[in-house]
């Protein structure tokens, strides 16, 4: 359990950062349904649908998953998924990985995110991390913005290929 603060935040309450619980489950797809992409691919419905229940058991079994949320005055602002991984290259260096980020609208522009990715970066160091790395939706102009401000560079070019649905 951490608490943190900073002097850019209107609101000089601490946020909460935990593990995310099954009980939370439902506010975290809310979350991720909450912005312009997020509305297209998630599925907000109440309670959330299996889909989700399945992938929270998994993340929640396995040891270098940790999907955090972040709670001011006991309700969930914010989210995030940490994934720790371990590698060959880099004469074994292990990377965070950090995914998912949302915060909740009325949050948002408040100084929330920059909190929470100074707690996951803490945390990736925590855990014997060499390197913090994530992705961005090139339709998020916004968010790379704000990542770069953290100090990420674009120092490569993410491809995906998609699989179809389930």
């Amino acid at each position: 359990m951490i608490f943190l603060t900073s002097p850019d935040m209107p609101d000089t309450a601490p946020l909460h950062f935990r593990r995310a619980r099954r009980d939370d489950l439902d506010t975290l797809v809310t979350l991720l349904a909450d912005d312009v992409l997020g509305r297209e691919r998630e599925d907000a419905s109440m309670p959330a649908v299996s889909c989700y229940v399945l992938a929270f058991e998994a993340i929640d079994r396995d040891p270098n998953q940790f999907l955090a949320v972040a709670e001011r005055y006991g309700h969930i602002i914010g989210c995030l998924q940490l994934s720790f991984i371990p590698g060959l290259s880099r004469r074994g260096l292990w990377r965070g990985q950090i995914e998912s980020v949302r915060i909740a609208s009325g949050e948002r522009g408040s100084g929330i995110g920059r909190l929470m990715f100074e707690w996951a970066i803490a945390q990736c160091r925590e855990r014997g991390c060499g390197l913090v790395q994530l992705t961005t939706d090139k339709k998020r102009g916004d968010a790379r913005r704000f990542y770069e401000s953290l100090g990420f560079t674009a120092s490569h070019e993410g491809m995906k290929l998609e699989l179809g649905s389930l």
